[in-house]
């Protein structure tokens, strides 16, 4: 009955969008293929700094349909060598009957998933037992639906697009928008009025992948978004609360995401991670589990691609992706404490709890105190291959996006990144620790290099540097260095100085190495790009009243013109109302 009434619901909703509008009182929005209609008020949320998650999203979601189809392709491939391997089987059993083979002649794995041997091999991808069907895209939060509409527009083999609101207005807004985008987006794209957690709870496993990009916090919804992204799915998700994430607040991080966040050079790093955790915490409820193929930090928010499998035996390894942070009080140390470890024998794994502490009470490197925060995902948070993938397809249609030089630096730095190295270290914070003057970030690298390490770069910070030197060699390397760029005494209790004290083990070489400088910096590749226009960042919850306060994030000039349409309105409305009352004192004296 629920079902039906919910269905009843949704098609009187439907027939009451079909009000009439007045286009004077709307703007024409274009981005990318896609159009949209925003009122002069502030009544559906809009942001045009969001064109680079958009971007970001569709490039991601066309390689995902590419890489879903090849998955597919290649399942079928295999099917068809298994069943002629059965059939083969099965025609020198009817001789010799082998002991793989069941009473009638067909083997076990046969018998359980397939009735006919040969028919996979024959059978075309577009029979109905080998048939792919179009990827079906959940928008849990549309607002005016700009996304949904971009999804169907410009992403080539997208299936049905459902574009969700609990706001009346929001979803009035989006209708609108979807038939001012013509039959292909009326054709794929529809607008349903309903609580996004409780529409995912009740259709588990049916999208092929789920877009969040809520106004804050996606904390709520992650419990019921793991449940309805099929197997082999993506989960898209945004958070923009970044200063809880990064450790403004850290209470409210734990209660939010299960996770205690650090304030170093990192935090954005980090607060990637902690999402990741507490994704990969829901789905684990679920004998599911995250793989994340893209992770990236934008402007003013985090957001993560995962893909979700279901396997009760894959999720036991979460343990081993997770880990708590060390960071030094006084210097810019940290280390990483395992959740679990495994033990193998023979072909048996044994899951045990990790080995720590990995730290002493006191930092072995400056002598003070150590805070601790996670766990953390500090498994790679790319996957290469794919990031590899999403870039070709950007720059090979270059004209299709709008942000296209903000995704393509972006992607450009991920490919770059050390994969399996968790956090990062600014050099400008070393030298700031030491009181010394910084060396060039293509001698520093050198050093690590020719000490025998890896380093690279990371698209959090343009200043950051990931490297898998253990910090006792990063503090030797800047003793050397302080040694031939001597530094003004110091207080003896002060960090700088007890490290300073101890003579370097490793004797660093600052020769330019080969590997110095990455790809893109050696072809001078942009990889950090400033902000298009001025004010570009997150924009007021829509529904709220526009002041003066709120200048820092609209711009003086946007809010002086909205203040004086609003006090224009304002006195034709008065005018209005007393022509009215003197309308009524008119009528009531003549009677």
């Amino acid at each position: 009955m629920g079902g039906d009434e919910e269905t009843n619901t949704g098609e009187e909703e439907k027939q009451k969008s079909t009000t009439p509008f007045d286009l004077n009182d709307y703007t024409v929005i274009k981005e990318g293929e896609a159009e949209i209609l925003m009122h002069t008020k502030n009544e559906v949320f809009y942001n045009k700094t969001q064109v680079n998650n958009r971007d970001m999203s569709i490039a991601v979601l066309r390689t995902f349909i590419s890489k879903r189809k090849e998955e597919h392709e290649a399942h079928l491939s295999k099917r068809a060598k298994k069943a002629m391997k059965v059939s083969e089987d099965h025609d020198s059993g009817i001789e010799a009957p082998s002991e793989s083979t069941t009473p009638n002649g067909k083997s076990n794995d046969e018998s359980e998933t397939m009735p006919n041997g040969e028919e996979p091999e024959k059978t075309p991808e577009g029979k109905v037992r080998g048939e792919l069907k179009p990827p079906r895209v959940l928008e849990a939060l549309s607002a005016t639906g700009l996304r949904a509409l971009r999804y169907a527009r410009e992403v080539e083999g997208i299936g049905q697009v459902v574009a969700l609101d609990n706001d009346k207005a929001s979803v009035e807004a989006c209708r609108r928008n979807i038939k001012f985008n013509g039959s292909v987006a009326s054709a794929k794209v529809e607008s349903n009025l309903a609580d996004a957690r409780v529409y995912m709870l009740t259709h588990p496993k049916e999208f092929d992948m789920v877009d969040l990009d809520p106004y804050g916090s996606p904390s709520v919804f992650l419990d019921s978004a793991v449940q309805s992204v099929a197997d082999g799915g993506m989960l898209m998700c945004t958070a923009t609360d970044m200063a809880v994430l990064c450790g403004g607040n850290g209470e409210v991080c734990y209660s939010k995401y299960g996770s205690y966040p650090l304030r170093g050079k990192y935090c954005h790093e980090m607060a990637l991670r902690i999402l990741l955790a507490c994704i990969e915490s829901h789905a684990n409820r679920y004998k599911r589990y995250i793989v994340p193929v893209l992770s990236v930090q934008m402007d003013f928010y985090v957001r993560v691609f995962v893909r979700i499998y279901t396997s009760a035996g894959a999720m036991k390894n979460t343990p081993l992706k997770l880990s708590y942070v060390y960071q030094c009080i006084g210097c810019d140390s940290f280390h990483l404490q395992p959740l679990a470890r495994t033990v193998t024998k023979n072909t048996s794994v044994r899951y045990l709890p990790g080995f720590g502490p990995v730290v002493s009470q006191e930092c072995n490197d400056c002598g003070k105190k150590y805070n601790m925060g996670g766990p953390i995902w500090s498994a790679p948070i790319h996957d290469q291959d794919w990031v590899g993938s999403i870039l070709t397809d950007v720059k090979s249609m270059k004209n299709r996006y709008p942000a296209f030089d903000r995704i393509s630096a972006v992607l450009t730095t991920i490919s770059e990144e050390l994969p399996d190295v968790p956090l990062f270290l600014s050099l400008h914070n070393l030298c700031a620790t030491l009181k010394c003057t910084s060396p060039s970030a293509v001698v520093f690298r050198s050093a690590v290099i020719n000490a025998g390490y890896r380093i690279s770069g990371t698209h959090v910070n343009p200043l950051g540097l990931k490297s898998d030197a253990p910090m006792d060699v990063i503090w030797d390397i800047m003793r050397c260095w302080v040694k031939n760029h001597p530094v003004k005494a110091q207080p003896p209790e002060h960090s700088g100085s007890v490290i300073l004290a101890k003579e370097p083990i490793l004797q660093a070489n600052f020769a330019r190495a080969v590997a110095s400088l990455s790809k893109a910096q050696a072809k001078k590749v942009a990889r950090f790009l400033p902000n298009p226009e001025r004010h570009w960042g997150p924009k007021l919850r829509a529904g709220r009243t526009i002041t003066s306060k709120h200048a820092s994030l609209l711009g003086p000039e946007v809010v002086d013109g909205i203040l004086n349409n609003n006090n224009n309105n304002n006195e034709e409305q008065e005018e209005e109302r007393e022509a009215k009352r003197n309308k009524t004192q008119d009528l009531a004296s003549i009677s």
